[in-house]
């Protein structure tokens, strides 16, 4: 993986139409969007141009996804076909050129001040295996149609983070101050002037319990943190959605409350229909249970009858998982499937693979996860106005055709 985004190794175009039928939706809406024609594709943005165009489907500059076929058997997610999901626009790449230079306001200990990623490394350095989730993953399965980006599966994708742990910030700086609940993160973006700062700022709280395992990170798969990705610091809290994980983090708070900013106090919220975003509502935090195949997929064309390979991912979100079950019926009959590849830890995925006999005609592949607290991958979507927390195995299936 290239180590600056100023690398940049391809300038292909990433086709945007048919692009749900590349990532995999469920038969008849992939075959509904197989019959549209092709639109004008989309360049990947600058500070994103380094990525892997054919892995890639670009929605918005700020908004790319990994087509549900370039995710392949293996466990980690190169850093060339991750998606990418900004709220505000990536800051100027200047952030990156002195790394260690950069600081970030430590809030909420008994000894606060601003300390630089060089200082940060001193501190300590752990390695973690997560998943990184947007919470809209999965919002293109809703027939209601939400608004935002309709991300299918490739809003998401598993790394290798490297970082010090926060709670080893916190004890070197005299530790959590009393009373303090939460963990809240502020971003970095450039913020226009002459508006409320606390109406677009990108700043959000989590429970204190996440300090068991958060990090302040500044590498991911072995090299730098791109600015894509949140370089050259980033609060990952595992476990958590994408939201969660602050890119270009420069204030870092134990706090009493939650934020009052908008993208905390209405933004992300798990709204019933017809109701309207509010702070009573559950907010997005941790990921649930959720898996979905990879291959075969819709674009793979018609089958030979016989043996097939069915593999795809899982991985508990904030727990660990158990078990991967495959249908090839639709959820008729579950069989299970087997891991493979090596365990990396509670929030990494797991890819799973069923070899099963398919006779010739159309067949409905889904999988179903549990994790080690008993929880299990729903049938059926949470139904919400803005598309949150799809983990229903019965959108992520998908027809295939056996000849």
């Amino acid at each position: 993986m290239p180590s600056s985004p100023t690398l940049n190794r391809r300038r292909l175009l990433a086709g945007s139409a048919g692009a749900l039928t590349a990532a995999g939706l469920t038969p008849l809406a992939g075959k509904a969007a197989a019959q549209q024609p092709a639109a004008a594709p989309k360049p990947l943005p600058p500070y994103a141009a380094w990525k892997d165009a054919n892995s890639l489907i670009v929605h918005t500059s700020s908004t790319i996804e990994t087509r549900r076929s370039a995710f392949g058997t293996s466990v980690i997610t190169p850093g060339e076909q991750l998606y990418v999901r900004n709220n505000l626009p990536a800051p100027d790449a200047a952030i990156v050129a002195d790394r260690d230079a950069w600081e970030v306001r430590i809030e909420g200990v008994k000894q606060p001040r601003s300390l630089s990623v060089r200082e940060l490394k001193a501190l300590g350095v752990e390695t973690v295996a997560a998943v990184l989730q947007c919470s809209g993953n999965g919002r293109g399965f809703f027939p209601s149609k939400p608004s935002g980006t309709p991300w299918t599966v490739g809003a998401a994708g598993c790394v290798l983070w490297s970082g010090v742990p926060l709670r080893a910030v916190a004890q070197a700086l005299g530790g959590v101050a009393d009373g303090m609940l939460f963990i809240t993160g502020t971003g970095g973006e450039k913020l226009p002037e002459g508006i409320d700062p606390k109406t677009i700022v990108v700043e959000r709280s989590v429970p204190i319990k996440a300090l068991d395992d958060a990090l302040l990170v500044w590498e991911m798969n072995g090299a730098p943190l791109s600015l894509a990705h949140g370089g050259p610091l980033r609060l990952v809290v595992p476990g958590y959605s994408g939201i969660n994980n602050i890119k270009y983090v420069k204030r870092l708070a134990f706090t009493a409350t939650e934020t009052d900013a908008k993208i905390m106090s209405h933004g992300y919220r798990v709204t019933p229909p017809g109701g309207k975003a509010e702070p009573s509502q559950p907010s997005v935090l941790e990921m649930g249970v959720k898996s979905w195949i990879n291959s075969p997929h819709p674009d793979s064309g018609s089958l030979p009858a016989g043996t097939v390979l069915i593999h795809g991912v899982a991985f508990g979100g904030a727990q660990a998982l158990r078990r991967v079950e495959v249908s090839t019926d639709g959820g008729k009959s579950w069989s299970e499937a087997r891991f493979v590849g090596p365990d990396l830890g509670r929030f990494a995925w797991r890819q799973f693979v069923l070899q099963a006999r398919l006779a010739p005609g159309s067949h409905v592949l889904a999988s179903r996860a549990t994790d080690t607290a008993g929880n299990v991958q729903p049938e059926q979507r949470l139904e919400n106005v803005a598309g949150y927390n799809n983990n229903s195995w019965a959108d992520h299936a998908v027809r295939v055709s056996v000849g």
